[in-house]
């Protein structure tokens, strides 16, 4: 199991992040990260010997009701993933959104959205993983992203702290039961009902232990999603992290 970490859009944060993740996650896409125009060297050198994994655009809806521009939504995440291919990353984050998330009927274009990018990341070599943003206003409903996921064959990122806020630890371990032979990727990060998100492992309410005993020998890739630049919280989520999943770091 490799343990990352998200650096947002900023190669500058990306080379003063801890050297000792395995990985780091990077923005690429609108508005100020265009992968086309990232001088790869300097690429290189921020990584400083650390995979690479990229999140897709985090603002672009994956379905509208518009067949152009959906073949243009498409068309645009295709560019980006053969980019991201090109500078070698291995696994690309991509929101699960929808122009009407209680549209019943709507679901199937939300699916063949989902295989369409799918299946451009496979040329590119790269692996898209889909991930739950439910507890957003266009983000598709944890039950709804599992059954797509599994129609598409598309692998989940399942992100710890969004599944708290759509439906507390209850949910969290009625999609795992459910769905976590599909994860591929987590985001962990803690969270507060009250609004508070994206904070140090065990700062919050998320139930890790909860998490550890749903994917009992997770191989996967786990990236943490800390807002903070602070290397001691980072480690010591990591390790918390780590040690719940049974892995070192």
């Amino acid at each position: 199991m490799d343990i990352g970490l998200t650096v947002g859009d900023d190669l500058d944060r990306l080379a003063a992040s801890p050297a000792r993740f395995d990985f780091c996650e990077l923005g690429i896409g609108e508005p100020t990260l265009v992968p086309g125009e990232v001088d790869p060297e300097r690429l290189a050198d921020a990584l400083a010997g650390r995979d690479l994994l990229v999140h897709l655009p985090y603002g672009q809806r994956l379905a509208t009701y518009v067949p152009e521009v959906n073949d243009a939504i498409v068309a645009y995440q295709r560019r980006l993933l053969e980019a991201a291919g090109d500078l070698g990353a291995e696994k690309a984050v991509l929101h699960a959104t929808s122009a009407d998330r209680d549209d019943v009927e709507f679901r199937e274009t939300a699916a063949d959205q989902l295989r369409r990018v799918a299946a451009a990341g496979r040329e590119a070599g790269v692996e898209v993983v889909v991930e739950n943003v439910g507890h957003q206003h266009a983000g598709l409903q944890l039950s709804v992203l599992g059954d797509l996921a599994r129609e598409t064959d598309t692998p989940v990122c399942f992100d710890i702290g969004h599944a708290y806020m759509e439906g507390g630890n209850k949910a969290i371990r009625r999609f795992l039961r459910s769905h976590g032979d599909r994860v591929s990727h987590l985001h962990c990060h803690d969270v507060r009902r009250r609004g508070d998100t994206h904070l140090p492992v065990g700062a919050g309410e998320v139930d890790y232990d909860l998490v550890a005993s749903e994917l009992d020998g997770f191989d996967g890739t786990v990236a943490l999603e800390v807002f903070t630049d602070d290397e001691t919280l980072l480690v010591d989520s990591a390790e918390r992290v780590a040690g719940r999943l049974g892995a070192s770091f």
